[in-house]
C-alpha cells in the first residue's frame, strides 16, 4: 500500500483507478511517472483519494480577499474627477492609481512565484490578506487634501498584495479539488476578482457623491476606506483562522503522485526560461495580455470616457462599468464549467481571465501552475500599462471614439493570433514526452536545470 491515509473518495466510496479521467497532461505525467519507478502501478492503483467539502471554504476565503483587493485597484479610477477636484492633481495622477497595480506586479511576481512554491498557500495567503488590510488603513489615515502621498503609499501596498493574489486560482484548483472540478475551481477564483472590480465600479460613485465642499467630501471618501479597511481586516481574520495549506487526503491521482515523488531541486531560472522558449505558450503570453490589457485599459479609463460626454454622470458610469465585468463573470463561469466537460481552450474574452490560466498549465505542464500563471498577468500589466497611457493620450487629443479604436484593433490581433495557437493537447503533450524518453536514453542520466520533467513515459 502508499503512504497516503485510507479514505474513501466521497463520490464513489471506492479507490480512483490509474485510468481516472483528469486532465490530459496531468494523467499522462502519472503515467510516466508509474513507467520510470517513481510510483508502483500497484501503489498508484491503491492509493486513494477524497475531495472535502472544506475545499469550497478555501476557494470562498481566496475570492473574498481577491474581492476586497481587485475593489481597491478600481475605486480611483471610476470617480477620477472627484479624486482630482479632492487632491488637486491631474487626471494622469489619478490614472496611475490603477496603475501602480501592474506597474508593482511585473518586478514583484517572479520572486512570489518562487515563494509560492517553497512556501506553499497558507504563507502566501497570510501575506496577501495582511499587506491587504494594511494598506486599506494606510488610505484612511490619507484622506486630507495635502496628503496624497498617503493615500499613493496605501494603493501601493494593496498593489503588493495583488501579486500574492492573481497567481493563486490554478493551484487552489489544482491542490483542493477533484479532475473534473479543476476549471470550474479556477473560474470561481477568478469570479471573486471580478466580482470586485464590479463592486468598485459601483460602490464608489454612490458612496462618494460630487459635492462642493472640502470636508463634506472628506467625510464621504473616509466612509468608502473605512467600510473597505473593515472588510479586509475581518478576511484576514478569516483566512489567520480557516484557511488550509492542503487537504489531508490528495483530491486525485495527480496529487497523489506529486506527494509520492521524491522532493527534486528544480531551478526557478530554468523553468521560466523553458517557458519562454514554448512557442505556444508564447503565443498565449502575448493574447493573455493584448486581451486582458485592454481590459484594464477601459476600466482605468472610463470615467474620463463618460465624464468627457456626460459631465456629472459618475454614477452611470458606474454602472456601465458594472455591466461590463457582469458579462465578463458570466463568462467565466460558463467557460469553466464548458473547459471541465470539453477541454476546447479556444473561446472569446468573456472567458479569458480562467481559460487562460487552465490553457497555460496544459500548455506548460509540468512546469509550476504559479510559474505560468504569474508570467500570463505578467503580460496583461505590461499591456495594461502601455494601453491605458496610450488611450489616454489618444483621448486628450484626438476624443474618445478614436481612443476605443485603438483598443478594437490590438484586440482584433488578439484573436488572429490565438488562431495560431496549437490545441492538440493529447498530441503534443505525447510528442513532449516521447522526445524527454528519447534525450533521457542518449544521455542517461538528467539535464541539470530539468529534475522536474518525467524521465520516461508511454508514447
Amino acid at each position: 500500500m502508499c503512504d497516503c491515509e485510507n479514505s474513501e473518495d466521497v463520490s464513489a466510496g471506492k479507490p480512483e483507478k490509474v485510468n481516472v479521467e483528469t486532465n490530459i497532461s496531468k494523467n499522462e505525467n502519472r503515467e510516466s511517472k508509474i513507467e520510470s519507478g517513481d510510483i508502483s502501478l500497484e501503489n498508484a492503483t491503491e492509493c486513494k483519494t477524497r475531495v472535502y467539502k472544506r475545499r469550497w471554504v478555501i476557494v470562498s476565503l481566496f475570492g473574498s480577499y481577491s474581492l476586497c483587493n481587485a475593489f481597491q485597484w478600481i475605486q480611483y479610477g471610476i470617480i477620477n474627477n472627484i479624486f482630482m477636484e479632492f487632491y488637486n492633481v491631474s487626471s494622469f495622477a489619478i490614472d496611475w492609481m490603477s496603475m501602480i497595480y501592474m506597474l508593482t506586479y511585473i518586478p514583484f511576481i517572479f520572486p512570489v512565484s518562487w515563494l509560492l512554491d517553497k512556501k506553499g498557500l497558507r504563507v502566501i495567503a497570510l501575506v496577501a490578506t495582511a499587506l491587504n488590510c494594511a494598506g486599506s488603513w494606510i488610505k484612511v489615515a490619507g484622506v486630507e487634501p495635502h496628503l496624497f502621498w498617503v493615500t499613493v503609499l496605501g494603493q501601493f501596498t494593496c498593489s503588493l498584495a495583488q501579486v500574492f493574489i492573481l497567481g493563486m486560482p490554478s493551484r487552489i484548483a489544482s491542490v483542493w479539488f477533484g479532475p473534473g472540478e479543476v476549471s470550474t475551481a479556477c473560474s470561481i477564483g477568478v469570479f471573486g476578482n471580478q466580482l470586485g472590480i464590479a463592486i468598485g465600479f459601483l460602490v464608489p460613485p454612490v458612496l462618494v457623491p460630487n459635492v462642493g465642499g472640502m470636508d463634506e467630501l472628506a467625510h464621504h471618501i473616509s466612509i468608502m476606506f473605512y467600510i473597505t479597511a473593515g472588510a479586509a481586516t475581518l478576511i484576514f481574520i478569516l483566512v489567520l483562522i480557516m484557511f488550509q495549506e492542503k487537504p489531508d487526503v490528495p483530491p486525485s491521482q495527480a496529487q497523489v503522485a506529486m506527494r509520492t515523488m521524491v522532493p527534486q531541486e528544480s531551478s526557478y531560472r530554468a523553468s521560466v526560461g523553458r517557458l519562454l522558449h514554448n512557442t505556444s505558450f508564447i503565443l498565449l503570453f502575448i493574447t493573455y495580455g493584448l486581451n486582458v490589457g485592454c481590459f484594464y485599459a477601459v476600466s482605468t479609463l472610463l470615467n474620463r470616457m463618460i465624464i468627457n460626454h456626460f459631465p456629472g454622470e459618475e454614477v452611470n458610469a458606474g454602472r456601465i462599468g458594472l455591466t461590463i465585468v457582469i458579462a465578463g463573470m458570466v463568462g467565466s463561469l460558463i467557460c469553466g464549467i464548458w473547459l471541465d466537460k470539453t477541454k476546447t481552450y479556444k473561446l472569446f474574452m468573456t472567458g479569458y481571465l480562467p481559460l487562460g490560466f487552465e490553457f497555460a498549465v496544459e500548455l506548460t505542464h509540468p512546469e509550476s501552475e504559479g510559474t505560468s500563471s504569474g508570467l500570463l498577468n505578467c503580460s496583461a500589466q505590461v499591456f495594461g500599462i502601455i494601453f491605458t497611457i496610450c488611450q489616454g493620450k489618444i483621448i486628450d487629443y484626438y476624443g474618445t471614439l478614436a481612443g476605443n479604436i485603438f483598443l478594437c484593433v490590438f484586440l482584433l490581433l488578439g484573436t488572429i493570433i490565438t488562431a495560431f495557437i496549437k490545441a492538440d493537447l493529447r498530441r503534443q503533450r505525447s510528442n513532449q514526452l516521447a522526445d524527454t524518453k528519447a534525450g533521457t536514453k542518449q544521455s542517461g542520466q538528467k539535464e541539470e536545470g530539468i529534475s522536474s520533467l518525467p524521465q520516461e513515459a508511454k508514447t
